[in-house]
Protein backbone atom coordinates (compact mmCIF):
# COMPACT_ATOMS: atom_id res chain seq x y z
CA UNK A 1 0.00 0.00 0.00
CA UNK A 2 1.33 3.46 -0.94
CA UNK A 3 1.02 5.54 2.25
CA UNK A 4 0.51 9.30 1.89
CA UNK A 5 0.82 12.17 4.35
CA UNK A 6 1.39 15.89 3.85
CA UNK A 7 1.94 18.30 6.74
CA UNK A 8 2.52 22.05 6.59
CA UNK A 9 3.69 23.96 9.62
CA UNK A 10 5.32 27.07 10.92
CA UNK A 11 9.04 26.87 11.58
CA UNK A 12 8.99 24.74 14.72
CA UNK A 13 11.34 21.87 15.50
CA UNK A 14 8.64 19.68 17.02
CA UNK A 15 7.03 19.44 13.57
CA UNK A 16 10.18 17.83 12.19
CA UNK A 17 10.71 15.38 15.03
CA UNK A 18 7.08 14.30 15.07
CA UNK A 19 7.04 13.85 11.30
CA UNK A 20 10.24 11.77 11.36
CA UNK A 21 8.87 9.55 14.12
CA UNK A 22 5.66 9.09 12.15
CA UNK A 23 7.52 7.95 9.04
CA UNK A 24 9.64 5.53 11.07
CA UNK A 25 6.58 4.13 12.86
CA UNK A 26 4.59 3.60 9.68
CA UNK A 27 7.46 2.06 7.73
CA UNK A 28 6.44 0.39 4.49
CA UNK A 29 8.03 -0.29 1.12
CA UNK A 30 6.16 2.49 -0.68
CA UNK A 31 5.00 5.91 0.49
CA UNK A 32 4.58 9.52 -0.59
CA UNK A 33 5.14 12.03 2.22
CA UNK A 34 5.67 15.79 2.39
CA UNK A 35 6.70 18.15 5.21
CA UNK A 36 6.51 21.84 4.34
CA UNK A 37 7.84 24.79 6.34
CA UNK A 38 5.52 27.70 5.63
CA UNK A 39 4.54 31.16 6.76
CA UNK A 40 1.31 31.34 8.73
CA UNK A 41 -0.59 32.31 5.59
CA UNK A 42 1.12 29.49 3.70
CA UNK A 43 0.03 26.89 6.26
CA UNK A 44 -3.58 28.02 6.04
CA UNK A 45 -3.49 28.02 2.22
CA UNK A 46 -1.87 24.57 1.98
CA UNK A 47 -4.58 22.94 4.06
CA UNK A 48 -7.45 24.90 2.52
CA UNK A 49 -6.28 24.05 -1.01
CA UNK A 50 -5.67 20.37 -0.13
CA UNK A 51 -1.90 20.41 -0.60
CA UNK A 52 -1.57 19.27 3.00
CA UNK A 53 -3.74 17.16 5.27
CA UNK A 54 -2.69 18.94 8.47
CA UNK A 55 -1.41 22.42 9.29
CA UNK A 56 0.53 22.95 12.52
CA UNK A 57 0.49 26.47 13.93
CA UNK A 58 0.99 28.33 17.19
CA UNK A 59 -1.44 31.11 18.02
CA UNK A 60 -1.04 33.65 20.81
CA UNK A 61 -3.60 35.27 23.07
CA UNK A 62 -2.84 38.48 21.12
CA UNK A 63 -3.42 37.19 17.57
CA UNK A 64 -5.98 34.46 18.25
CA UNK A 65 -8.99 36.42 16.93
CA UNK A 66 -7.30 37.27 13.62
CA UNK A 67 -5.98 33.74 13.07
CA UNK A 68 -9.35 32.22 13.96
CA UNK A 69 -11.11 34.46 11.42
CA UNK A 70 -8.59 33.59 8.69
CA UNK A 71 -9.12 29.89 9.38
CA UNK A 72 -12.91 30.22 9.43
CA UNK A 73 -12.83 32.12 6.12
CA UNK A 74 -10.78 29.24 4.65
CA UNK A 75 -13.22 26.65 6.06
CA UNK A 76 -10.65 25.14 8.39
CA UNK A 77 -11.10 23.66 11.85
CA UNK A 78 -8.70 24.46 14.71
CA UNK A 79 -7.77 21.69 17.16
CA UNK A 80 -5.94 22.91 20.25
CA UNK A 81 -3.52 20.51 21.93
CA UNK A 82 -1.88 22.53 24.72
CA UNK A 83 -1.41 26.02 26.11
CA UNK A 84 2.15 27.15 26.83
CA UNK A 85 4.20 30.26 27.60
CA UNK A 86 6.60 32.24 25.40
CA UNK A 87 10.30 31.81 26.00
CA UNK A 88 13.46 33.56 24.84
CA UNK A 89 15.68 31.30 22.71
CA UNK A 90 19.34 32.31 22.82
CA UNK A 91 22.78 30.71 22.41
CA UNK A 92 24.12 28.39 25.09
CA UNK A 93 27.07 30.80 25.41
CA UNK A 94 24.91 33.91 25.90
CA UNK A 95 25.63 35.92 29.08
CA UNK A 96 21.91 35.82 30.04
CA UNK A 97 21.35 32.13 29.35
CA UNK A 98 21.23 31.19 33.05
CA UNK A 99 18.67 33.82 34.03
CA UNK A 100 15.55 32.52 35.76
CA UNK A 101 13.44 34.73 33.49
CA UNK A 102 13.94 37.58 31.02
CA UNK A 103 12.06 40.63 29.76
CA UNK A 104 12.29 42.14 26.29
CA UNK A 105 14.02 45.10 27.93
CA UNK A 106 16.77 42.72 29.08
CA UNK A 107 17.32 41.76 25.42
CA UNK A 108 17.32 45.30 23.99
CA UNK A 109 21.01 45.38 23.06
CA UNK A 110 20.94 42.01 21.29
CA UNK A 111 19.75 41.31 17.70
CA UNK A 112 16.20 40.02 17.41
CA UNK A 113 15.90 37.27 14.78
CA UNK A 114 12.43 36.42 13.47
CA UNK A 115 10.61 34.72 10.61
CA UNK A 116 9.56 36.94 7.72
CA UNK A 117 5.86 36.46 6.93
CA UNK A 118 5.90 38.51 3.71
CA UNK A 119 5.45 42.21 3.06
CA UNK A 120 1.65 42.16 2.95
CA UNK A 121 1.10 39.84 5.91
CA UNK A 122 -0.62 41.37 8.94
CA UNK A 123 1.46 41.58 12.10
CA UNK A 124 -0.97 39.12 13.70
CA UNK A 125 0.43 36.40 11.40
CA UNK A 126 3.85 36.61 13.08
CA UNK A 127 5.08 33.33 14.54
CA UNK A 128 6.63 35.11 17.51
CA UNK A 129 4.67 36.39 20.48
CA UNK A 130 4.91 40.14 21.21
CA UNK A 131 5.79 40.82 17.58
CA UNK A 132 4.39 44.36 17.81
CA UNK A 133 7.03 45.43 20.34
CA UNK A 134 9.63 47.68 18.63
CA UNK A 135 13.23 46.45 18.49
CA UNK A 136 16.24 48.53 17.49
CA UNK A 137 18.07 45.53 16.01
CA UNK A 138 15.90 43.29 13.83
CA UNK A 139 16.86 40.59 11.33
CA UNK A 140 14.24 38.73 9.27
CA UNK A 141 14.84 35.29 7.81
CA UNK A 142 12.71 32.66 6.11
CA UNK A 143 14.66 29.56 7.08
CA UNK A 144 14.75 27.73 10.42
CA UNK A 145 18.40 26.70 10.14
CA UNK A 146 19.40 30.25 9.20
CA UNK A 147 17.53 31.62 12.20
CA UNK A 148 19.38 29.27 14.54
CA UNK A 149 22.76 30.03 12.95
CA UNK A 150 22.18 33.78 13.13
CA UNK A 151 21.20 33.59 16.79
CA UNK A 152 24.41 31.73 17.61
CA UNK A 153 26.71 33.79 15.36
CA UNK A 154 25.35 37.18 16.46
CA UNK A 155 24.56 36.38 20.09
CA UNK A 156 20.96 37.17 19.23
CA UNK A 157 17.60 35.82 20.31
CA UNK A 158 14.09 35.01 19.21
CA UNK A 159 10.77 34.47 20.98
CA UNK A 160 9.51 30.91 20.76
CA UNK A 161 7.47 28.23 22.47
CA UNK A 162 10.81 26.80 23.58
CA UNK A 163 10.37 23.25 22.28
CA UNK A 164 13.81 22.47 20.83
CA UNK A 165 13.72 18.70 20.79
CA UNK A 166 16.02 16.16 19.21
CA UNK A 167 17.02 18.14 16.11
CA UNK A 168 20.59 19.22 15.40
CA UNK A 169 19.86 22.88 14.56
CA UNK A 170 18.35 23.38 18.01
CA UNK A 171 21.24 21.87 19.94
CA UNK A 172 23.15 25.16 20.39
CA UNK A 173 20.13 27.05 21.73
CA UNK A 174 18.70 27.30 25.22
CA UNK A 175 15.45 28.89 26.34
CA UNK A 176 14.52 31.11 29.28
CA UNK A 177 10.95 32.05 30.31
CA UNK A 178 9.79 35.44 29.01
CA UNK A 179 8.03 37.69 31.51
CA UNK A 180 4.65 38.33 29.88
CA UNK A 181 0.94 37.67 30.32
CA UNK A 182 0.69 36.43 26.72
CA UNK A 183 -0.15 32.75 26.29
CA UNK A 184 0.61 30.39 23.41
CA UNK A 185 -1.93 27.99 21.93
CA UNK A 186 -0.37 25.04 20.11
CA UNK A 187 -2.46 22.93 17.78
CA UNK A 188 -3.31 21.99 14.23
CA UNK A 189 -5.69 22.74 11.37
CA UNK A 190 -7.76 20.44 9.20
CA UNK A 191 -10.36 21.07 6.53
CA UNK A 192 -13.93 21.24 7.81
CA UNK A 193 -15.40 17.75 7.96
CA UNK A 194 -12.24 16.10 6.66
CA UNK A 195 -11.73 12.42 7.49
CA UNK A 196 -8.11 11.77 8.46
CA UNK A 197 -6.39 8.54 7.47
CA UNK A 198 -4.12 6.33 9.58
CA UNK A 199 -0.95 8.28 8.80
CA UNK A 200 -2.49 11.64 9.69
CA UNK A 201 -3.92 10.27 12.93
CA UNK A 202 -0.52 8.81 13.84
CA UNK A 203 1.13 12.18 13.27
CA UNK A 204 -1.44 13.99 15.43
CA UNK A 205 -1.04 11.43 18.22
CA UNK A 206 2.73 11.86 18.13
CA UNK A 207 2.42 15.65 18.04
CA UNK A 208 0.18 15.62 21.09
CA UNK A 209 2.61 13.43 23.04
CA UNK A 210 5.63 15.55 22.09
CA UNK A 211 3.94 18.80 23.03
CA UNK A 212 2.72 17.50 26.38
CA UNK A 213 6.16 16.05 27.12
CA UNK A 214 8.32 19.01 26.14
CA UNK A 215 6.19 22.14 26.37
CA UNK A 216 6.87 24.60 29.18
CA UNK A 217 3.61 25.15 31.01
Amino acid sequence: MNETLAVSGQHYLFNVQTFAHTVLALGGDSYQYALRDRTTRGVIADVAEERSDIGVIVKTSENKAVIDKACADAHLEWHELIESIPRIALPASHPLVHAESLTLEDMAEYPYIYFDQGEDAPIEFAEEALARIPRAKRIATTDRASLSELIVALNGYTVTCGILVGISDGSDLNTVPLVTDVKLHLGYLTREGAALDVAAKRFISGLDKNLVRYAHM
